[in-house]
């Protein structure tokens, strides 16, 4: 499988179907399990990934090196929310701000990071968050999936 042009130091596999992620420094690959065939870029993760989750309900989460953490929606590669850690007090802030690793607890509803600043971290969901509150542009994010369609072979 060569369709990244960085190195991958990061891979999932969601339990509700046969595909798995790749991420790397140019964004973020979905493939077929069966055949390994590329199905789909996630693209927008400005930052080395390091790390990626998984959760039942497929959100997809991708941790860089620059302790930046994206949201993914799985099926559609929809990059609904974005944010960083924060490196604890002490810590030079910009060497020690990588997420390590990752993973979802049982519930898929608190995500917990390894991170550079030697700190475990657990990150729960807004329980008021709606679509109100965090709208999505639709506009753009049709736009994007053209523009990926058309590049995509």
């Amino acid at each position: 499988l060569t369709h990244h042009k960085k190195s991958i130091r990061a891979m999932v596999q969601p339990s509700f179907e046969n595909t798995f992620m790749s991420g790397a420094a140019d964004c973020l690959k979905k493939w077929q399990g069966k055949d390994g065939r590329f199905l789909k870029s996630f693209t927008g993760h400005k930052s080395v990934i390091n790390a990626m989750a998984i959760n039942d309900d497929g959100v997809l989460v991708s941790g860089g090196d620059n302790g930046s953490l994206n949201f993914w929606d799985y099926k559609t590669g929809h990059c609904f929310q974005q944010t960083s850690t924060v490196a604890q007090p002490g810590s030079l802030a910009d060497a020690e701000n990588g997420i390590f690793a990752s993973q979802f607890d049982l519930t898929g509803t608190r995500l917990v990071t390894c991170e550079a600043d030697k700190t475990v971290k657990i990150w729960k969901q807004e329980d008021d968050a709606s679509e109100l509150t965090h709208p999505i542009d639709m506009v753009a994010w049709r736009k994007k999936c053209l523009t990926e369609a058309k590049q995509r072979y």
